[in-house]
């Protein structure tokens, strides 16, 4: 009998791809890269046409030595890493370091991990495809040059431990583009009006709202002069407009809509979203069904269907909620420029709903699934349709509305509601006619001043991103992570904020590599490393016009830029040893306090930051404290001798 060696990346998949084939199936996982560039020195030749220098990573020679072994035993090993350019490149550094020939070696994938997609794969096995390999070879020599490059820069001019990048440099110019337009906001004042009037007999007032696109009400004058105008005119209802709205069925997730909606609706970071949603697709122990993947690969741009799936949700569809709820054309696919390698984010069977895998999934895991399975039934399903009445209110020249909208038909909302907005109801203006009786009772003038704009989000700066084009899917979360860790923006209340150090170096980056922190140059250059996975466009090709230009840039850089010096924060902290007030450092595992007389004074603390609210049991500050695990409690600061501890934010008042 023949024997078969599956390489995968996960060693979570081992376990689910086992259960699915025959003893004469190996499975072994590779724990992602085995080569890459190393991490001492930039890697790539820049004087031989940017040839890169790959080495076996540390602590990998003993598994390349295992699966040494094994691809010997083996008649044919198949590659399964993961269905993207970055699984490709796996694949290659695997072919390239087990020496495994076209023959021997072949590449398969799958965007599910179920065994009907599995076996499937096994009877279609493929060569590499060696344009994406380039493409991502492309990105990853691009991202270490601009890193290698330009960090030591940052180094000297700043401080050591900073970073710059491809894509985080243009993603921190946004975020402090951002600030500046925030900062330079000047609110705007202006005023509405709304008025309470009794129509016929009816005991309950209406409220009806000023609408006049040429007459704009900017300050209190304007109003006052409004209202004495109307005192003495007659209200009478001008027109009754009746209209349907549609309300459309949501496109299933991509990597990008799935990190927002995860955000506004469950309050996870895209971090967080990636971690779990892969943990799903690399499968879970289902009671009843052993351990299989539920949802489909977690990295795409794409909100293409398979067929089967579409066949197998309307048939599900059709005999749970009836065949009125199936759509009649379904979703189309979203505009622009999208890799569509692969699927939609999409649970991988229809009929494993949430509520069957209550019992097998953590807390986490069964609301991330339940968000993915509903909002992919959402879209194979009618659209919701709305009735909306709208009445004008005519007081001489002046314009009033009310309006009201009930529901015709439910659609997809039976199941899938993200709340983004509501049918406003208001029984009085169905009961308004054209005949109607107004009588005014009261006005309710209002002040508002225009607002800046927001500041970004991670679920927003995601959405911005993606509508750049700067990055990739498997891109957004960690650029984000990196700006986080390196301390250019800070996160509060889910709001970022740039650091001062942040804004160094973006003043730094702006400065001396514009090129880098224009989002419409990045998004260009992905734009090319598409092309290269095309095959439209030679890997190096896209190095030669870019690198050299960078490399110049550096060398004028390090002779024009002054030192910037970012002082650290004080803290009111007193140092016990020499009586100076401590300052806010950063460190491995966040901030601490230090002494400012280092290296004379050495003092450290931890430091404990207060939430404005007094211990119920002593009085003392309530502090942020971590577990072991990271999880975030709070205590009080006189802990152990109080022992107080919540893990809900405690509020400021009783």
């Amino acid at each position: 009998m023949p024997h078969y060696l599956i390489i995968v990346e996960s060693p979570a998949k081992v376990k689910t791809i086992k259960k699915f084939l025959g003893s004469n199936y190996d499975v072994e996982a590779s724990g992602g890269h085995v080569r890459d560039l190393p991490k001492s020195q930039m890697g790539v030749d820049l004087k031989n046409d940017y040839e890169p220098r790959y080495i076996t990573i540390r602590g990998k020679g003993d598994l390349l030595a295992n699966l040494r072994k094994k691809v010997k035993k083996a008649d044919r090993v198949y590659l399964a890493t993961d269905p993207d350019r970055e699984g490709e490149a796996i694949a290659w550094h695997l072919q390239e370091a087990l020496k495994l020939d076209e023959q021997k070696g072949k590449r398969i994938s799958f965007n599910e991990i179920t065994k009907t997609a599995v076996k499937a794969s096994l009877k279609e096995p493929r060569e590499l495809d060696l344009n994406l390999v380039d493409a991502q070879q492309a990105r990853r020599i691009l991202d270490r040059v601009v890193g290698y490059s330009i960090s030591p820069l940052l180094w000297k001019k700043v401080k050591r431990g900073l970073s710059a990048g491809r894509v985080q440099s243009a993603c921190l110019a946004m975020v402090c583009e951002r600030e500046d337009e925030i900062n330079a906001f000047v609110p705007e004042e202006y005023w509405s009006l709304d008025a309470s009037v009794q129509v016929d007999k009816a005991k309950k007032p209406l409220l009806i709202h000023y609408q006049d696109k040429n007459r704009t009400l900017t300050c209190e004058a304007d109003v006052n002069q409004l209202m004495k105008q109307l005192e003495h005119e007659t209200f009478a209802v001008k027109e009754i407009k009746k209209s349907e709205r549609t309300r459309k069925a949501p496109l299933p997730f991509t990597t990008s809509t799935l990190q927002q909606e995860a955000a506004r609706q469950l309050n996870f970071s895209p971090q967080k979203t990636m971690r779990i949603a892969q943990q799903l697709y690399e499968g879970v122990d289902i009671k009843g069904s052993g351990t299989v993947g539920i949802i489909t690969y977690l990295r795409t741009d794409s909100t293409r269907i398979a067929e089967e799936a579409d066949q197998a949700a309307r048939e599900y569809i059709g005999a749970t909620y009836g065949e009125e709820y199936l759509s009649v054309n379904p979703t189309a696919k979203q505009k622009g420029k999208i890799q569509d390698a692969h699927e939609a984010i999409r649970p991988t069977d229809i009929t494993r709903t949430p509520s069957a895998v209550k019992e097998s999934l953590s807390r986490d895991q069964l609301r991330l699934y339940q968000l993915v399975w509903k909002r992919f039934a959402a879209s194979r399903m009618a659209d919701a349709k709305n009735e909306t009445t709208t009445a004008k209110i005519m007081a001489g020249n002046a314009c009033f509305t009310a309006s009201t909208s009930r529901q015709l038909f439910d659609g997809f909302l039976m199941l899938y509601d993200n709340n983004e907005e509501k049918p406003e109801k208001n029984a009085a203006v169905d009961k308004l006619t054209e005949e109607s009786v107004i009588t005014l009772q009261e006005f309710h003038p209002d002040q508002h001043f225009t607002q800046p704009p927001a500041h970004f989000t991670e679920a927003s700066l995601v959405k911005t991103m993606e509508e750049c084009g700067i990055g990739r899917p498997s891109t957004y979360a960690p650029t984000i992570a990196i700006l986080l860790g390196r301390h250019y923006v800070i996160k509060e209340e889910k709001n970022l904020y740039v650091t001062e150090l942040g804004e160094a170096v973006n003043d730094i980056m702006k400065h001396s590599f514009p090129q880098i922190v224009d989002e419409s140059f990045t998004a260009r250059m992905e734009a090319r490393l598409d092309q290269v996975a095309e095959g439209q466009e030679e890997w190096k090709n896209l190095l030669r016009g870019f690198v050299p230009d960078l490399l110049t840039d550096v060398e004028k850089a390090e002779q024009e830029l002054e030192k910037v010096q970012i002082a650290d924060e004080e803290t009111d902290v007193i140092c016990e040893n020499c009586g100076r007030n401590m300052v806010i450092k950063y460190g491995p595992h966040g901030k601490f306090l230090a002494c400012p007389g280092f290296p004379e004074c050495k003092n450290t603390k931890p430091y404990l930051e207060k939430v404005g609210a007094l211990c119920p049991k002593c009085g003392g500050e309530i502090v942020v404290r971590r577990t072991k695990k990271g999880r975030r409690f709070y205590a009080c600061e006189k802990n152990p001798e109080c022992d107080y501890m919540t893990w809900q934010k405690p509020a400021s008042d009783k």
